[in-house]
């Protein structure tokens, strides 16, 4: 598949301290980027237990270093990882620090159904809207028939979260999409829509009010926005 889906050569700039360049944006929220995938793999893994749906092979679409397989292997006890990036500077480092899976280059990996769930954060507001029903398909082929995809993507109806992404080198042209959008592109894909939820309202000195946000996910104002699709039986 292109190469030409993701922005590679920025993150193979930014490999070696791609963590550190978030973490420096999200400080303003008073929490580091562990803090958020956890509570993003969490969300999914309630998701998914909702619907008895065991998570054997589990696709990182967009795994940069490889810093979500141990998150999501403790959280959805997965039995197979695999993480796809375009960066090779990232999955250089991803084989360096992480031994849970395999690590491959989206062009070198060939989708064959053998997936149970898909993770994918961030990801696709640094895909050209013209390459992204490619990228679609690319997910679509890799599930299992009856299996999930989990979409996350920053929400650009949240001021904050325009602010952090134009402190993050790496974000600050990135051409973001509405959860509408989100779900229409995945629907267009052959998907059905489980359900769209919006996280991350409040922030750390606030977090005695972090209860309340399930009660809010159905509206469009949290940090992040997570789309759960399923490829049809």
């Amino acid at each position: 598949m292109s190469s030409d889906w993701s922005q590679t050569a920025d993150f193979d700039l930014y490999a070696g301290h791609y963590d550190d360049s978030i973490n420096k944006a999200l400080s303003l929220s008073g929490e580091t980027r562990d803090h958020f995938a956890i509570k993003r793999i969490e969300w999914l893994a309630a998701c998914l237990k909702e619907r008895d749906f065991r998570a054997d092979v589990v696709m990182d679409f967009g795994c940069g270093t490889g810093s979500a397989a141990p998150i999501l292997q403790a959280t959805l006890g997965m039995s197979s990882y695999i993480g796809v990036d375009t960066s090779t500077g990232s999955l250089d480092v991803a084989r360096k620090t992480c031994n849970l899976g395999a690590f491959h280059e989206i062009s070198e990996y060939n989708p064959s159904q053998e997936v149970d769930v898909i993770y994918c954060n961030g990801v696709f507001h640094h895909i050209q809207p013209r390459e992204r029903a490619g990228a679609v398909d690319y997910l679509y082929r890799s599930l299992k028939p009856g299996a999930i995809l989990a979409l996350w993507e920053n929400n650009p109806l949240n001021p904050v979260t325009r602010y952090m992404m134009s402190k993050i080198p790496f974000d600050r042209d990135a051409i973001t999409l509405k959860a509408t959008e989100a779900a229409a592109l995945v629907k267009s894909g052959g998907f059905s829509i489980l359900r769209i939820d919006h996280l991350f309202i409040f922030p750390r000195w606030l977090s005695g009010l972090r209860g309340l946000e399930r009660y809010a996910s159905g509206f469009p104002v949290g940090a992040q926005y997570q789309v759960l699709a399923r490829k049809p039986l």
